[in-house]
């Protein structure tokens, strides 16, 4: 049995790392290398860095970081944000990343999913789909989730592993930053849908949460951010409660 993974996540602006609600009201949460230091020793498998102004910004993720991070950490870590092309992407993967994710430039421009997977294989491309329900229906927001699209949640995520996406993140904006749960039912209904696995992404607040997540949501990682940052959920005490509910995890 494959093992669950528990993933922080550092969205970066401004070389900081910083947490909001509902993609709004962000605030600082410290040094991302030195939280990525911090995660790598105590116990998670994989981190995942946003550079959630790049693509508003209309410039790349900032190298300097990335090769930073990579000097401290020894576990796999995925980079996101204004990327968009090849050379985007080779740039990171020198610098030290293992896998990038893509979101705005994907939708923008699909044939990039193939492209990625081509060059560099599935395994390293992750696609990210903020999304949000609209009158009942799971729509695809772009932007860091500021640009509401009418792609349909599922659609676009079937798209995207048929196009080569080797894990799709799945943040529910309805549910970032408000620690009620994370978005199970869309979770499983993506679980159904799709062969890649699935990371979810939205919601964390406590470890009944990532419980729930992973029984209901079928979710093969659970993402979170403030409740590892601001040191409400230690993640070896997380890893401990999901192995006591028989979810196998990486001790």
């Amino acid at each position: 049995m494959l093992t669950k993974r528990i993933i922080p996540c550092l969205d970066i602006k401004n070389g900081r790392t910083v947490k909001g609600v509902n993609f709004v009201d962000l605030r600082d949460a410290g040094d991302p290398v030195e939280l990525a230091k911090q995660y790598a020793e105590f116990g998670a498998d994989e981190l995942v860095f946003l550079d959630i102004s790049a693509t508003l910004e209309g410039r790349a993720t900032t190298l300097d970081m990335v090769l930073r991070v990579a000097e401290q950490v020894n576990i796999p870590f995925t980079v996101g944000g204004g990327i968009s092309s090849i050379a985007d992407v080779d740039a990171l993967l020198q610098c030290g990343a293992d896998k990038v994710s893509i979101n705005s430039s994907a939708v923008k421009r699909p044939e990039l999913v193939n492209e990625l997977s081509k060059k560099f294989g599935s395994q390293c491309v992750v696609v990210a789909i903020d999304a949000k329900q609209i009158d009942g229906q799971w729509k695809v927001h772009l932007a860091g989730g500021s640009i509401p699209t009418k792609m349909d949640l599922f659609e676009w995520a079937k798209e995207v592993e048929q196009r080569g996406a080797g894990e799709i993140l799945f943040t529910s904006m309805d549910h970032d930053g408000t620690k009620n749960g994370f978005a199970n039912k869309a979770l499983a209904k993506l679980s159904l849908d799709l062969n890649i696995p699935i990371i979810a992404s939205g919601g964390a607040g406590n470890i009944q949460h990532f419980i729930d997540t992973f029984q209901l949501g079928k979710a093969d990682a659970a993402l979170a951010a403030s409740v590892f940052h601001f040191g409400e959920i230690p993640v070896l005490k997380l890893k401990e409660a999901l192995k006591k509910n028989d979810i196998e995890v990486r001790l």
